[in-house]
């Protein structure tokens, strides 16, 4: 049975950490305390869905106004849910996700369509209006929320119910819930780091490329592997900017922007510099695979998972897959990212895909994807499955992470929402949006010497500069 019972999914949880080498997990739970119950919440007002307004129908239709089980039970409709799981749709879970919400609600069917290049297509798709009913939001300017998308309700109320309430939030109102949150830490076997004799896990940049040292010296493991072919895989390298690499939860969303030099070398193994200089030096070190171009994201889950990788730099839902690739999911870790500040390490969490309802279609689908995105985030046990971070506040009372604080990004200044995609967009840089063909190039160059990683972060910098100049964003820091 898919839903999971809540004993089950501390034992997911568990799984996914541990607390040292030779310890495959730790105890686990939830950084965010308990609310009250979600079928409690009180309900918004006032606005018919698919007019102007941000707010609700008449009928005060949020997701905190809806007690599952009870309401809507009379309601017969059919929606079509779009996303990206599609190796969820292939092996049968998302399937087996719906049967078990028609248990619940059996009048309510839900199609569903799952997408290969979901990032481009998913883009098209929305313009049109016609894509269905609910989708996971694509990449597009705050700003156009209310275009495409229904509020679930108002950004602190729904803070009460579920975690990153603010990620997808436009004037005061939450368009966006996530259906899973990552950590951000490295996937390690760590069997392979322990055969290298690496018993404390790496906490600075010079301390990682060592432990890379001494596996590719003690065992047939490649050390660090890239993913450099797939592409989408690159861009997790943005994913650890801010927090972690600075120990400042403002500084990725709102001092970021106004920053006239983010790429130079702060001498302390910290800040963007240091980050992306932990790829360039495993590189130039040859501590990778031997062809990078040849890299294959399907066949790595069993490479790790059988001790022919060392490590991957990936968000933490990528564990459960490298877990269930292999005879020895037990040798599959999640460690923090190894840079300190000031002595002191960061986790960082945030959402990954956000489920959005359709402002287009009609009221009856409205509330009938209301109900299916509260199931799936209260009831489905789909983030649990994943290994994800807890999104529902009521999934967990603790959340561990090797000792580590897990904190959460600031999200953006008042006014500034779009500051980040703009500047994203003009620079090219793309940083957590796309951004996969920079960090290639890092590869590229480190492996043939043929740029210097000063040089390197020199021409971003110029990017960054530029951009600035042309949108008229003031530098600040």
């Amino acid at each position: 049975m898919i839903r999971f019972k809540k004993a089950a999914a501390l034992a997911v949880s568990a799984a996914m950490l541990f607390s040292a080498v030779g310890c495959s997990s730790s105890s686990s739970g939830s950084s965010s305390s308990s609310s009250s119950s979600a079928s409690s919440g009180s309900k918004s007002s006032t606005s018919t869905p698919g007019s102007d307004s941000s707010g609700s129908d008449e009928k005060g239709l949020t997701y905190a106004s809806i007690k599952l089980g009870e309401d809507y039970k009379d309601l017969k409709e059919s929606i079509k849910f779009l996303h990206h799981k599609t190796d969820r749709a292939s092996d049968g879970t998302m399937d087996k996700l719906v049967a078990e919400f028609n248990k619940m609600y059996p009048d309510i069917k839900v199609e569903m369509e799952a997408i290969t290049d979901y990032a481009e297509d998913s883009k098209l798709r929305l313009t049109t209006k016609d894509w269905g009913d609910v989708m996971f939001i694509p990449s597009i300017d705050k700003a156009e929320l209310s275009t495409y998308f229904i509020p679930f309700g108002t950004t602190e109320e729904m803070s009460q119910y579920i975690n990153f309430a603010n990620n997808w939030e436009l004037d005061g109102q939450c368009y966006g819930i996530a259906y899973m949150g990552n950590a951000q830490g490295i996937l390690i076997n760590s069997k392979v780091f322990k055969d290298a004799g690496v018993t404390e896990m790496p906490r600075t940049p010079d301390e990682f490329i060592n432990a890379l040292k001494a596996i590719k010296e003690k065992t047939d493991a490649i050390p660090l592997y890239t993913n450099y072919a797939a592409g989408w895989t690159m861009g997790a390298w943005d994913a650890y900017l801010g927090a972690i690499t600075t120990g400042d939860t403002t500084w990725i969303n709102q001092k970021f922007v106004h920053t006239k030099e983010p790429f130079k070398n702060n001498g302390d193994g910290t800040g963007a510099y240091a980050l992306y200089k932990i790829l360039y030096d495993a590189v130039a070190n040859k501590l990778i695979e031997e062809d990078y171009s040849t890299t294959d994201w399907e066949s790595c889950k069993a490479k790790i998972n059988n001790g022919e990788i060392g490590c991957m730099v990936l968000g933490s839902w990528a564990v459960a897959q490298m877990k269930a690739a292999g005879s020895h999911p037990d040798d599959i870790s999640y460690i923090p990212f190894p840079i300190s500040v000031n002595g002191k390490q960061y986790a960082t969490a945030g959402p990954d895909y956000c489920y959005g309802i359709s402002k287009t279609t009609s009221e009856s689908k409205q509330k009938a994807a209301m109900v299916f995105v509260k199931w799936m985030v209260e009831n489905s046990g789909w983030c649990e499955l994943e290994g994800g971070y807890p999104i529902s506040k009521t999934a967990f009372t603790t959340f561990s992470f090797n000792g580590v604080e897990v904190v959460e990004n600031d999200p953006a200044l008042a006014g500034e929402e779009d500051f980040m995609n703009n500047m994203n967009s003009e620079s090219e840089l793309a940083f957590n949006a796309g951004g996969d063909k920079k960090i290639q190039d890092i590869i590229t160059n480190a492996f043939n010497d043929t740029k210097s990683f000063d040089d390197i972060m020199a021409e971003w910098t110029s990017k960054w500069n530029d951009a600035q100049e042309e949108l008229d964003i003031k530098v600040l820091y």
